[in-house]
Formats: structure tokens, C-alpha cells, sequence
């Protein structure tokens, strides 16, 4: 398979303007990185599969980036925001687009590696045809305790 590459992210980010309230409440409520969720949703869409370890290995790629700078920075933002006029605070959100683009290049990164060493297998004859459409979603908001239809019904609200 040709490894993935960084337009995904482009596909990714046109998948977040469709509804960014409902990524943004789901991250705020269940701590779920928005950027693994579009990457499941985007994989899902591709009918590319990746079984429930390969979400864990994903989650676990960014977890220290992620809690100890990513989290604590749109924290520090958010509680800034009022102190702040508005071209301080669009240079916060810059700086703040920066880190996830590069929680982005490590996903990408992992997930070409996933590639490269084929332990991706062809997991489709394996998954029912009634959950391909969520497949990589239901296995990557389960690590929350989140059934993917309380995402969609989210999303729809």
C-alpha cells in the first residue's frame, strides 16, 4: 500500500468544519484528541481498517505531547482569551495550530510505520458489513467508553 502522506490532514480538516462544536465537546467532555478522531473518521471513509491495539499504539504515540504541552497550552489560552486583544489571542490559536500539526506528523509517522512492518492486516473480511462505515471511529471512541453513535447523534444535534 502507498504510505499515507499529509493531505489526509486537508481531507481531516474539511471533515472538522462540518460540525467543530461537536469535535470540540467531545474533546472538552471525554478528553478525545479531535486529530485521532478525524483520522478514524478519514480511515473509515477510505475503508482502511485498523484493529483496536493499532488505536491504542496511536493514542500512546501523542499522550506525553499531548497532556504535558498540548493540553495545558489550550488551557492557558482559553484562560487568557478575556486578557487579550484579538490579534494577541489569533497568535495563541497560531502557535496552538502549530502543536497540533505536529501531533499530526506523529500519528503520520506511526501510521506509515503500522504500514511499512504489515501488521496492518486485511481485517475486512473479519468486520461486519453493518459497521465498516465506523469501523476505525467505534474502535478508537472506545477507548473512552463512547459508543460512535452517541458521536454521530452529536454531530446531528
Amino acid at each position: 500500500m502507498q504510505p499515507f502522506n499529509s493531505l489526509i490532514w486537508r481531507d481531516c480538516d474539511n471533515l472538522y468544519a462540518t460540525n467543530p462544536v461537536s469535535y470540540i465537546s467531545v474533546q472538552d467532555d471525554y478528553q478525545v484528541n479531535v486529530n485521532l478522531l478525524l483520522l478514524a473518521q478519514y480511515l473509515d471513509q477510505q475503508c482502511h481498517y485498523l484493529p483496536l491495539a493499532q488505536w491504542e499504539v496511536l493514542a500512546s504515540t501523542i499522550e506525553d505531547w499531548d497532556t504535558k504541552v498540548v493540553t495545558p497550552y489550550r488551557k492557558l489560552r482559553r484562560l487568557a482569551k478575556s486578557y487579550l486583544q484579538a490579534g494577541e489571542y489569533q497568535q495563541m490559536l497560531d502557535i496552538e495550530l502549530m502543536m497540533e500539526r505536529k501531533t499530526q506528523q506523529m500519528l503520520l509517522k506511526k501510521l506509515n510505520q503500522f504500514e511499512q512492518s504489515s501488521i496492518n492486516a486485511d481485517a475486512t473480511s473479519d468486520i461486519a458489513s453493518d459497521k465498516k462505515d465506523t469501523y476505525n471511529t467505534e474502535n478508537y471512541l472506545c477507548l473512552f467508553g463512547i459508543d460512535a453513535d452517541y458521536f454521530t447523534q452529536l454531530q446531528s444535534a
